[in-house]
Order: structure tokens, then sequence, then C-alpha cells
């Protein structure tokens, strides 16, 4: 019986090592960026469906842990661990091999190494602070792994026309955004009512039309909404 009390409690956990997995299976073909590997795929887009995947569990350790009462201080914090790793180091390596591989300078491709620090310390003080649950404070760390994939997208390939400063600036901009005192709307819908989520359904809608326009490069449009948004319709809980 404790046996299988044990098991269940673990499933969760399970789930969340499988986050963390594919985060760093993100990291290892990262570093081939231009190669073409699996499915056709080059290596820096096989990391972007490595880090989905990594979102996906991070989505369902959650729900299961809810589903079946399996909610525990570990789980929480091997959740942070994971997601520093999968949206924190993993869009980073992925942002600096490319750079690398586009000749930029290699202090510049090294300031990539801003974003997991800065994830961190996110991560870190979301952990202890309670005020954190309709709303956020700074960029969640998701939020910046959409934005780098979105970004690196469209790098990947319009380098020759992107300054080596942009890069340097969106990096500075985006690891101040995850620890600033911005109030940020939780990107999680509050139930059905229009009323109580019409944040979360423009998000929605916008998502669909950057994604629709843009290919995945409108995912970093998406976030830049994401941003604008919270700014303007700023709410205190």
């Amino acid at each position: 019986m404790k046996l299988l009390s044990a098991i269940k409690n673990n499933i969760p956990n399970a789930i969340t090592c499988c986050n963390l997995l594919f985060g760093a299976m993100a990291v290892i073909v990262s570093f081939k960026p231009f190669e073409t590997s699996l499915w056709g795929l080059q290596g820096y887009e096989l990391a972007f469906v490595f880090i989905a995947l990594a979102a996906l569990a991070d989505f369902l350790d959650g729900l299961v842990a809810r589903l079946i009462h399996a909610v525990s201080p570990l789980g929480k914090e091997l959740d942070s661990l994971s997601d520093c790793v999968s949206f924190g180091l993993a869009p980073a390596m992925i942002l600096y091999n490319v750079m690398q591989a586009a000749g930029c300078q290699q202090w510049m491709c090294l300031m990539s190494l801003l974003i997991p620090v800065f994830g961190a310390l996110r991560l870190a003080r979301f952990n202890i602070d309670t005020n954190q649950t309709t709303t956020f404070t700074g960029l969640p760390i998701p939020a910046n792994a959409i934005f780098w994939i979105g970004f690196v997208s469209f790098y990947a390939n319009h380098h020759r026309i992107v300054s080596e400063w942009v890069v340097l600036a969106l990096i500075v901009l985006l690891s101040w955004l995850m620890v600033c005192n911005l109030r940020m709307f939780s990107l999680k819908l509050h139930g059905f009512s229009l009323k109580e989520s019409y944040r979360q359904y423009v998000l929605i809608v916008a998502s669909i039309l950057f994604v629709a326009l843009g290919g995945i490069p409108g995912l970093a449009c998406v976030i830049a909404f994401y941003v604008l948004a919270s700014v303007i319709l700023k709410e205190k809980e």
C-alpha cells in the first residue's frame, strides 16, 4: 500500500523530470543549429520541438498533481529547476549557437547567458512570493522562451539584416523584464467567463493572428503584445 502511494505521489515528479530531460535535449541539439537532423529539421528547429515538449510536460505535471492530489513542496522546487533549464538555459543556448554561426562577436554571444541567470532569479522570487496567483510580477519564464523561439526563428534566416546590437538590446530587455516589478496578467483562463478572462481571450486572438500572419516568428510578437497589454491593462490583486 505504501509502495502504491509512493508511486502515485511521484507521478507528477516523473512528468516534471521529462520537462527537464526535454530541455537538456534542446541544449544538446542547439550546438549544431544549421545541421539537418531528425524529420529534416535543422538543429535549432529541433531544439524548438524539444522546448515545446518541455512546455507540454510543464503543463501536465501540475494538472496531474491536482487530479490525483499529489501536490508537494518537492514538486514545486523540482518544477522550478526544470523550468530554469527548459525555458532559461535552452533558449539561451539556441540563441548563443545561432549568433555564433551568424558570425557575431564572441562576447556578444556570451551575453545570451544573462537569460538563464535572470530566469533563475525570476523563478526564485516566484517561489517565495505569495502574491503571484492571478497576476505575475515580471515576465514569466515560459513567455521568455516563447519570445526567443519566435525571434531566433526569424534571426536564423535574416541575421544579415539584423544588427547584433539589436540582439544584445533584446537580451538585456528580456532579462530585465523577468525581474522587474511590472504586474502582468496570468496566462491561464479564470473560467470561461468573458468578463473574468477578457485579457486572456484578447491574447489568444492576438496569438492566432500573429502566428497565422508571421508563422513561428510571430511568437515573438505575441510576447511583445502581452507585455504591452500588461502595461496598458494594469491590474492589482
